[in-house]
This record gives C-alpha cells, structure tokens and sequence, in this order.
C-alpha cells in the first residue's frame, strides 16, 4: 500500500482499513501458531501497512502539509578532500592577513 493512495483516503476509510488489517494480522498470528504459514511474511507486511496508516491517519488529524512536499537536498560542501582542505585554509590565511 503506498503513502499516496493513503493520503487520498478518508479518516473513516483508513480507520476501517487499519481494523481490517488489525483483524488479518490476529488472525494470521493465532494460525501461525498452530500450523505453517503460506507467506510468513505477510505479517510484516501487515505490521508496516497498519503503522504507515496510523502515520498518515496523526499527520491528517494534526494537519500537517509539509509531509507531501518532497524532501530538499542538502547544499553540497565544497571543501572535500586533503588538498581542497589545504587550499581553503590557505585562501583563508590570506584573507585574514589582508
């Protein structure tokens, strides 16, 4: 289940998705303890879906907007390596004395 689908949802709509897979997840626990699952990995895949609804669910009750704007990047720093360490400080002493 991806984020943006999520977002389009209603609250009532991912409350009633969170309950369904809530049940799912009981379920698959209680046959996962009698016998062997088909996908053992559904529960994780469920634990994720449950926790990226409720994550949705607090922002849409918090009415956070800054979630759906894509992350910036960082600027990237312009003194790397051994010599471009020298030549700054080197351009900074000279600044410095003048």
């Amino acid at each position: 289940m991806l984020a943006k689908d999520i977002r389009e949802m209603t609250e009532a709509d991912i409350n009633a998705k969170i309950a369904e897979l809530e049940r799912e997840r009981f379920n698959l626990r209680v046959r996962g303890g009698t016998q062997t699952l088909e996908d053992p990995l559904r529960i994780r895949v469920i634990r994720k879906d449950i926790a990226r609804l409720n994550t949705i669910l607090k922002e849409k009750i918090i009415g956070i907007a800054e979630a759906n704007a894509p992350a910036k990047k960082p600027a990237a720093r312009r003194v790397t390596g051994r010599r471009g360490r020298k030549r700054a400080t080197a351009v900074h002493r000279s600044k410095k004395r003048a």
